[in-house]
């Protein structure tokens, strides 16, 4: 793994675009769980049930051996409930209100990772990174100007955005140690299981998980492009990306989305005054953060 030098460098804008093709599937997720007909619970379990069969296919087609020890497969296993949790958290938050909502409450991911990340790894809080984390907030509620009468999904999409930074940062330090895509394989076993054994004890294997025609295909695509493909993606440009960072740059999703949305439908009435305004500060914070720490750091040196 290169280190130092233009090497390192190019290492780094690997990731970044990597990253960044990550966020571009994670774009349709929100535009999948609205069509899908199944409660936001049983819509995670079929999801995470095909990601691991597709990720178990992988390793047979690879002949990779994906065993583990005992502790690493705990941690992995216990960390899979805060993935279900945030999964699960997130469909509510859209059902219960809508996408914009949603999008709007999982860009406080940015804020949550800034105060946990220090807690997490033991260093000082970040002023910079909270200036980071509220500029995005603005920048999203600009984009998606929402009414405050989805008191529950907003709760339920902030609760997301906290369980999706806590199993982020987790990563972070697990991807250091075992291979990405052994990585994303055990946290969707436990994800999964967490998820029978909530159904079970609520009841929720029942008439209702029958699936419409419609939901197969969604579910498919749902659950090999937009899980197991850009779940391992995700976890492997942790090597090279803080968890911050990577918190910061998952905010262009919606920004991904809207634009697609104008490139093949044409919908101008998206493009609206707020969403330049909010695509701008967005992408402000996002590429004029590593120069701003940069030089911070620089003077701080000198």
């Amino acid at each position: 793994m290169p280190k130092t030098g233009p090497a390192r460098i190019e290492y780094l804008n690997k990731n970044l675009l990597i990253l960044h093709f990550t966020v571009f599937i994670w774009g349709f997720t929100s535009i999948l769980g609205a069509l899908i007909s199944v409660s936001a619970v049983q819509l995670v379990w079929f999801r995470v049930l095909i990601a691991l069969i597709s990720l178990f296919l992988y390793f047979k087609f690879r002949r990779t051996d994906f065993k583990i020890g005992r502790q690493n497969f705990l941690k992995l296993f216990f960390t899979g409930a805060l993935v279900g949790g945030h999964w699960i958290l997130f469909f509510a938050s859209i059902k219960l209100s809508n996408v914009p909502v949603t999008l709007v409450c999982l860009s406080s991911m940015t804020l949550f990772t800034a105060v946990l990340e220090p807690v997490f790894n033991k260093n000082r809080i970040s002023k910079l990174e909270i200036i980071a984390g509220l500029l995005i907030i603005l920048g999203i509620y600009l984009i998606f100007k929402f009414e405050t009468q989805y008191t529950k999904g907003i709760i339920a999409g902030l609760l997301s955005a906290l369980f999706a930074s806590t199993f982020s940062i987790i990563n972070s330090r697990q991807v250091k140690q075992i291979e990405p895509a052994v990585i994303s394989f055990f946290e969707l076993l436990g994800a999964l299981f967490w998820c029978s054994l909530y159904l079970l004890f609520t009841g929720g294997f029942n008439k209702s998980m029958l699936l419409k025609p419609s939901d197969i295909g969604y579910l498919l695509i749902l659950g090999t492009i937009c899980t197991s493909l850009a779940y391992v993606a995700g976890v492997s440009v942790m090597r090279e990306l803080s968890a911050f960072r990577v918190a910061l740059i998952t905010n262009l999703e919606p920004v991904y989305g809207i634009l697609l949305s104008f490139v093949f439908f044409g919908d101008m009435n998206k493009m609206t005054p707020g969403f330049w305004a909010g695509a701008v500060i967005i992408l402000s914070t996002i590429f004029l953060f590593p120069v701003v720490k940069t030089q911070i750091q620089k003077r701080r040196k000198a």
